[in-house]
């Protein structure tokens, strides 16, 4: 088998569509979480702080001087991140949580036994008329 052909046949298997897909809701998704904890979260909390918002706190190494922009450490922007990965992970369980639920629940269902073949019914027949005499 010729490499262009493999390719062409894990490429249109669905996985490579599969992945692309979920990489795109991801990015959607990501937006999401983002608004949510910067236009949501983050508010009351810098409320409770009296009026402290996060995504602006830093620690300045060196202050600006002639024309250099300041060297700082901005962790309230880490923070809001490390709030926005805490969203998202919690999020993507419970999806992974209600989607076993359902497998689990498939599964439990049994299956119709299946139909004798009928080499088996007519052997059952002769079995039947056998008894009989």
């Amino acid at each position: 088998m010729g490499f262009a052909k493999e390719f062409k046949e894990f490429a249109v298997k669905g996985n490579v569509v599969d992945l692309a897909v979920g990489v795109i809701i991801g990015a959607a998704f990501g937006k999401i979480v983002t608004s949510l904890v910067n236009d949501v979260i983050m508010p009351p909390i810098g409320l409770l702080t009296g009026g402290l918002d996060f995504s602006k706190q830093k620690w300045v190494l060196k202050a600006a001087e002639g024309g250099k922009p300041e060297t700082a450490i901005s962790y309230g922007a880490f923070v809001n991140n490390v709030i926005d990965f805490v969203i998202v992970a919690f999020v993507i369980f419970l999806m992974i949580k209600g989607i076993n639920s359902l497998k689990r629940k498939e599964e439990a269902a049994p299956a119709a036994p299946p139909e004798p073949t009928k080499e088996e019914v007519l052997l059952t027949e002769i079995r039947d008329l056998l008894a009989k005499k």
